[in-house]
């Protein structure tokens, strides 16, 4: 259900041709909202800075992995099929468990996750589903298994910056690539002609 054709490669301005050139070199493949997204240069270059902002730090409360879980239990609550399925990936890869991001997807309360984890993603899928019903007793919830003001804040914002990335999907149709379903659960080959 592609409603927007992406551009091609060739026409995009120099700058996001080379951060989708490093991405697939990196990942010997170019994932696909890189391109659907870059049929708008401006909000692509913001949409990046600021999911990048959110997802490449790491705190001791709140890792990469922890991140990428957020991502991936807003994501299904919000039915997208994309997110779940590339950030899944990155999920399994950073939490070094083949199992994590399938039962996360499926049903977080009874994942392989700690109890921290499991604070993390009540108030993630919260402000993603219901914000509106969040409580200082939510947060303070997440402060007692360590998170900082800062993590606090950025286990919302993920939430809310993901909750309009997985709109952006289903507006745009955009699908995952098929290298995603794989990525964490077998050896990367390190010959990519094979």
């Amino acid at each position: 259900m592609a409603l927007f054709e992406p551009p091609s490669p060739e026409s995009l301005p120099e700058d996001l041709r080379a951060r989708i050139d490093q991405v697939a070199d990196k990942s010997g493949f170019v994932p696909n909202i890189f391109l659907t997204l870059a049929r708008r240069p401006a909000e692509w270059r913001a949409f990046f800075a600021y999911h990048d902002a959110l997802m490449e730090k790491e705190t001791p409360a709140l890792t990469r992995a922890d991140r990428e879980l957020i991502v991936v239990a807003t994501s299904a609550e919000n039915h997208c099929l994309y997110c779940v399925v590339a950030h899944g990936a990155l999920a399994r890869i950073r939490a070094r468990n083949p199992r994590v991001a399938d039962q996360v997807a499926t049903d977080w309360r009874r994942a392989e996750i700690d109890a921290r984890q499991r604070a993390i993603l009540e108030v993630a899928v919260r402000i993603a589903l219901r914000s509106w019903e969040l409580t200082g007793e939510d947060l303070a919830s997440l402060g007692s298994h360590g998170l900082t003001d800062d993590d606090i804040w950025d286990v919302g914002a993920i939430s809310a910056f993901f909750a309009m990335s997985n709109r952006l999907v289903h507006l745009t149709g955009t699908m995952p690539n098929d290298d995603f379903y794989l990525m964490g659960r077998v050896p990367r080959s390190t010959d990519r002609s094979a």
